[in-house]
This record gives C-alpha cells, structure tokens and sequence, in this order.
C-alpha cells in the first residue's frame, strides 16, 4: 500500500499590523527564540519607478543611503550595527529597495534611528562628492559584475528581449553607464524627495521584542516624519505575449554556447503565475527535473539545463529555458531538445510524482526561510509591499499545495508556447 498522505503544513507566525498617522506601515512578528531583532524596511521603488534617461537610480539611490545622514557619517551605519554584533545590507531589483539589519536586541533601538535617520535628514548631508563616489562604486559594479564576466549580460539582453524598450521592465536595475552620468544632483535629491517617503514603505520587525514595545519605538523615531504621498503610479498594464520570435546572437569570450529562451507571464499576485512557476519547476528545478535528466545525464548534450521564473507585480513576470552546450554539441540542438521537453510539458501536463516533489522542494525552502528572522522579516515585507497583506506568508504553502496537475498543465499549454519565445543565444568567439 502506498504511504498515507502527509498532513498539510500549517503555519501561524504572528503577525501585528499598524499604519502611523504619516502612512508608514510596520508589520511585527514576535520570535524569542533568540536574543536577537531584525529590523527591515521595503520602499515601493525599485528600476521600474525610473523616468526615461534616468536608469540605475533605485540602486544607486541604495549605495547613498549609506553615504551618511545629519546625524551619521558616510559608512558610520554599517560601522554602528557591526559593532555592536549585527549585520546590515541592502538590496534592489525591479520593483522595490530594501534595507534591513540584524542584532542583538540590546540594538534594537539603535537599528529603528539609523533608518529614521537617513529617512528624515539624508538630504541634510547629501554632497555631489558623495554623489560623485558612489556613481564610481556602481559602474565599477557594473564593470565587474555585468560587462566583463562571461555571461554577465544575459538578464540585460533578456530583459531587453522580453520587454518594450520603453516598459518600466525594459532596463535592468544596474541601469546605463550613459544615465549614472547623467545623474545631476538635483536629479538625486528629487528622487529621493518623490520615493522615500514614510507612506511608500513598510518597516517590518521579527524578533525577541513585544510588540507593544515595537511600536512605541517606531513611533518615537519615525512617527513625526513627513506626512507627504507619493503621487499615484499605476501599475502597468499586462502585456500581451511576445510575437514575431525575437532573437540575438552574441559571441563572446566564453567556456561554453549557451541559449536563453524566455516568455512573458502574468504577474506574481495571480494563480496562474503560480501554476506556470510550478510548471517551470518540472522542467528544470533541480537534477531530478526533465531538462537535467535529458539533455545532461541521458543525452549529455548539455553542461547545464535549467527553468524558472521571475515574479514581478507590474502586469507581467516572465519565465525562462536556459542551457549551456557540451564541447562538439551544436546549439540550436540544444535549443531544439529544450523545445522538445516542453512540448511534452504541455502536451501532457506533469505527473501527480513530479508535481508533488516541485511542491515539497517550494515547501522545504519556504519553511527553511521563514525559520530564520531576517528572511522571515524580508518575506513579510515583501507581502506587505507587492501583495498588500503580509499574512500571505501564513498562507502561501497552502495556496501553492492547492495547485493541481490540471492548473499546470492548463497555464503551460497557454502561457509557453514556443512561437510566443525570446531566444538568446551566446557563441563563443573561436568557433
């Protein structure tokens, strides 16, 4: 007899919400496990908030949150929160900029005033030599990271395949080397006064503190701050699937050919973008998925196989097929068994097996995350901010074990059909 089937995984972390009188949203999830807090703050502003000729500004608006504020000096944030055991970063990407910090919870209160300090007086020491530095420091990020490691510029070439040049997704967040330089000063500080805005962010707290006493802190440090509201920015509109088959060859200095395949899916607030992620994850989520088992292990054409997808909220995420070719392997057969696999996909829709260890592998990473208090922190801001309810996290195992084989199938045959595909294809440059 087959083993029963296991319990459904329910999950209850608390989580207490509360807008101030100024719009800011802060979102508690107490957790004495350890004597530790994690304070992290999403802005709705990420590369897709960019005006035209104004590339790269969310991230570089993310380097000169650290370059000082009326009451820190340039880098003293990170200093302040390392010195005291803790850790601190930041990141961006389309559709938002975080920030979050890690310490002891002696600390906490020290975490909630740096934020609340750069947040109310970041223009008070905003000079063009800090402008002028931190534009180095992200080009030569750019250099290094981008233009001058193999492959680097495979999400610049598929977003730019994928998108309209002109859609908020059509440039990625490292942004022009063209538009950093363009950035003036007074470009900077408008930026800044436009996004950064109590009411456009979420402040998010996971830790050993009440939390009664969470709010009274956040709302002595952030609470008398503007009161301003960012001017309306719809979200854009779904976009129809890619047509005519776009494709760009690039030769390179590489150790491999490589393809990129990639369609246009809805947004990831939707079932469907769900099920199409599921769908992805069949192919090419692991060894055990169809596109390493075929083209690596059976047929050895291929280094690499992989599938997944890239959630966004403004109307349209998208998904890819990518794989790197063995030595004597040609690559449009590599990009033929790609398509092959998924026709099958799509044809028949996955097993109940494959599609249960998909799930199980979302579970496990989703249950490993929320575990910890800083990525559980990053989650709940992340539902707060594109989904507009941070109890999403309770519920998104559930939601995802709902999915059937049916809805897979279904999304697949619509959503990735290979005429409605981007193709990039890298060469190397001695053949």
């Amino acid at each position: 007899m087959p083993p029963p089937p296991a319990a459904p995984t329910t999950l209850d972390y608390p989580v207490a919400q509360h807008t101030l009188a100024n719009g800011l949203r802060v979102v508690v999830s107490p957790d004495s496990a350890a004597p530790a807090v994690t304070v992290n703050l999403w802005y709705d502003v990420g590369s897709r908030h960019e005006a035209p000729g104004r590339s790269g500004f969310a991230h570089l608006f993310e380097h000169v949150m650290f370059q000082g504020s009326a009451n820190v000096a340039r880098s003293e944030h990170i200093a302040l929160v390392q010195g005291c055991g803790g850790t601190a970063n930041a990141t961006t990407w389309f559709d938002r900029t975080n920030y979050f910090q890690t310490v002891p919870v002696g600390a906490f209160e020290l975490a909630v005033w740096l934020e609340a300090d750069r947040l109310g007086t970041l223009l008070d020491a905003l000079t063009q030599e800090s402008l002028d530095n931190q534009r180095e420091v992200v080009k030569e990020e750019k250099r290094q990271r981008y233009d001058n490691v193999p492959y680097g510029d495979v999400l610049e070439r598929m977003v730019a395949l994928t998108f309209p040049a002109d859609h908020p997704y059509g440039h990625t967040t490292i942004g022009s080397m063209a538009d950093l330089d363009a950035a003036s000063l007074d470009d900077v500080r408008d930026f800044f006064r436009t996004h950064y805005l109590p009411s456009n962010a979420v402040l998010t707290v996971v830790g050993d503190v009440t939390v009664e006493r969470a709010l009274a802190v956040v709302e002595r440090e952030l609470g008398g701050l503007s009161d301003a509201v960012r001017p309306p920015h719809p979200r854009p509109a779904p976009l129809p699937p890619i047509s005519g088959e776009p494709h760009q060859e690039v030769r390179a200095d590489l150790p491999a050919d490589a393809v990129h395949l990639s369609w246009r899916l809805p947004a990831l607030d939707t079932d469907v973008f769900d099920a199409l992620d599921l769908a992805l994850g069949v192919l090419g989520d692991g060894q055990t998925a169809r596109l390493h088992q075929r083209l690596v292990r059976r047929e050895q054409l291929a280094e690499s196989a992989t599938a997944a997808s890239l959630g966004l909220i403004g109307g349209t995420s998208f998904g890819y097929l990518a794989a790197r070719a063995r030595d004597g392997v040609g690559i449009d057969r590599v990009t033929d068994t790609l398509l092959a696999e998924l026709e099958r996909l799509r044809a028949d829709g996955p097993t109940p097996e494959e599609l249960d260890r998909v799930k199980a592998q979302h579970e496990r990473a989703w249950l490993q995350a929320l575990s910890r208090i800083d990525a559980r922190a990053d989650h709940l801001g992340r539902a707060a901010t594109l989904l507009g309810d941070p109890t999403e996290v309770n519920r998104r195992v559930a939601r995802v074990r709902a999915i059937t084989p049916d809805q897979v199938h279904q999304a697949a045959a619509a959503w990735l059909d290979p005429a409605s595909r981007a193709t990039l294809v890298h060469l190397r440059e001695n053949r």
